[in-house]
């Protein structure tokens, strides 16, 4: 061997690490295009869950590589939404988690009792559960009419089956065990009609809510709110993007406003943690000081 010859391995171990920083490369140049080319912004998306929704939406559109993905959602505008609707996959059902919308009874409502007009935003809506399930808690407790809620994604698909409010029958089952842990006062049944293989939403659960897109990535707040929703968001997100909501929902909520978290998500670490005061630790739901 001649002194200084450097030696490169073409074997195994070296085939995995130049695959991934190809991918990485890859994802980082479908990510700025689509931000520069659409304004959609997910380069900062938690990568481990953005590579797996990536591969994936590669797989199921059979091309080759992320590259070839990449030439497709430049030059088909029907392509890249179909991507965005992959990169956002809804996960969400009526009144998820009981215990949180039993304790914002308990708690919130009677705050909300006490305000002329009330203004509430869900960020990240998905399909909608969860919007209704709020409109169903407000109209039990009296204050529907006087309640204005503002429903947001950034997919366009799952904004539309929002407004429609129509979600398969074999949901009903377990959307109504929730419904009633929740603290529900009625029965269930009385929210919708059933036809054939799905439900509707009765209309006047619709009537005070206002569905609109909206990316939490690049978009500014639009109104000052008494409550924001926003639950399994951020999970997805890094911690300069969460940093960056969290200002956001800040800048939106009036003072003594109220916050709502998902089970895995946290005020530490946003910048704002000692402008807030938990209200129920748990169910992480906070209160706006200042």
């Amino acid at each position: 061997m001649t002194t200084g010859e450097t030696i490169i391995s073409e074997g195994p171990f070296e085939e995995k690490p130049v695959q991934e920083e190809r991918e990485q490369i890859e994802i980082d140049l479908l990510l700025e295009g689509i931000h520069r080319l659409y304004g959609y912004d997910f380069r900062n998306y938690a990568m481990p869950s953005l590579r797996r929704r990536i591969l994936h939406h590669v797989d199921t559109e059979h091309v080759n590589s992320i590259s070839e993905l990449q030439h497709k959602v430049l030059h088909d505008r029907a392509a890249f939404k179909k991507l965005v609707q992959s990169l956002s996959i809804p996960v969400t059902e009526m009144f998820r988690d009981p215990s949180l919308f039993k304790m914002f009874r308990e708690k919130v409502v009677p705050l909300l009792r006490t305000y002329p007009y009330i203004r509430i935003w869900h960020a990240g809506c998905s399909t909608g559960e969860e919007v209704y399930s709020m409109a169903i808690l407000l109209h039990e407790e009296g204050l529907y009419e006087k309640s204005r809620i503002y429903a947001t994604d950034m997919n366009e698909r799952s904004l539309q089956q929002a407004k429609e409010g129509v979600y398969g029958i074999e949901k009903m089952k377990l959307y109504t065990k929730n419904y009633m842990e929740a603290g529900g006062t009625r029965a269930f049944s009385e929210y919708y009609t059933a036809r054939y293989n799905s439900v509707m939403l009765h209309p006047y659960l619709r009537k005070n809510i206002i569905f609109a897109e909206h990316n939490l990535a690049t978009d500014r707040s639009f109104n000052e709110f008494n409550v924001i929703f926003c639950r399994n968001v951020m999970i997805y997100f890094n911690d300069e993007l969460r940093r960056h909501v969290h200002g956001l929902f800040h800048e939106s909520l009036s003072r003594l406003g109220v916050l709502v978290l998902g089970s895995k998500e946290s005020i530490h670490f946003s910048g704002y943690s000692e402008d807030y005061e938990p209200m129920d630790r748990v169910e992480k739901i906070y209160r706006k000081l200042k």
